[in-house]
């Protein structure tokens, strides 16, 4: 691993040959000049970098949530090109340290041009998996209770996240559900190493990232669309969303969801159905992807008692 060159650090140029001093100034003059016109651009972005206003939503919880020493270290799975759409690249503006993941070649090859500004940002070209996410982390020295985790890698994203949680312990979580699937349907693609994404054929349900959130003792704290906000029950402040409440508010009730989600249009039945009705609904229209996914209705608290 190497770190990006500092724009900001200009060479020594007194202990420079006299042949060098004017191209290594030049060189860091140019590379100054090149971050300034970076900067330059992303100023004429409005609205921040996120699709949907993640990025927005993760600054009020850092203030709200986080304590004053966390250690503004962020986490970046499935990182595209680390600007378009990312929901952490405001975060390395800020000075934040940590790694951005992808896997697409071209992608990362933006990724790593993109963060080449930032001394503490690294970019990590790599198909990311339930058996490689924790010797990733380890190999970049994440701490335990590193402060960001975005994960938004369309297809294993429950099993990925499952063995974060029982290795780290993020005090902010960013993750992309499948955002079709309503509760109280739990609904989960399982891992396959040769897995490609197909037409809303990726991810987990709201349901199945509550029950993830209860087994590791996290809380479901908002809903934007289609991302989900986690936190530590632990954390002062903190304040748990049951997943229906969550999803009406952040989802199904938005005023502008067909709009930003036309292609969903397929799916809208299930907003209609009984859940019993639902799950049949799934498993016919997921019918090409029998045995690649798990989908069931989730217990009541009653039930869940009576177990």
């Amino acid at each position: 691993m190497s770190r990006s060159l500092s724009l900001l650090e200009p060479p020594d140029i007194a202990k420079l040959p006299a042949r060098m001093k004017i191209t290594k100034a030049a060189q860091a003059y140019l590379r100054q000049l090149d971050f300034k016109f970076h900067l330059a651009k992303l100023s004429l972005k409005r609205g921040g970098h996120s699709s949907l206003g993640e990025e927005r939503l993760l600054k009020k919880y850092i203030a709200e949530l986080l304590p004053s020493n966390h250690s503004r270290t962020v986490v970046d799975i499935g990182a595209g090109d680390g600007i378009r759409w990312s929901n952490t690249y405001a975060l390395f503006r800020d000075g934040w340290k940590g790694v951005g993941v992808e896997y697409d070649s071209r992608k990362a090859v933006s990724l790593a041009h993109n963060y080449k500004y930032y001394t503490e940002a690294y970019a990590c070209r790599c198909l990311v998996t339930p058996h490689n996410v924790v010797p990733l982390l380890q190999a970049y020295s994440i701490e335990k209770d590193f402060s960001v985790l975005s994960l938004d890698i369309d297809s294993y994203d429950y099993w990925v996240l499952d063995r974060v949680l029982q290795h780290y312990r993020p005090r902010l979580i960013l993750t992309e559900i499948n955002e079709k699937i309503p509760p109280p349907i739990k609904f989960v693609v399982n891992y396959d190493p040769d897995f490609e994404l197909r037409h809303h054929f990726y991810g987990y349900s709201i349901e199945s990232l509550a029950e993830l959130c209860r087994q590791h003792d996290y809380a479901l704290i908002q809903l934007e669309y289609n991302n989900a906000f986690l936190a530590p029950l632990e954390l002062p402040g903190v304040r748990p969303l049951d997943a229906h409440l969550a999803y009406r508010q952040g989802y199904l009730k938005r005023a502008d969801r067909r709009e930003k989600f036309h292609l969903n249009y397929d799916m809208e039945a299930l907003h209609s159905l009984s859940p019993t009705e639902g799950v049949e609904f799934i498993k016919q229209f997921y019918a090409r992807f029998a045995g690649k996914y798990e989908v069931s209705i989730a217990q009541t608290v009653s039930q869940q008692k009576q177990r």
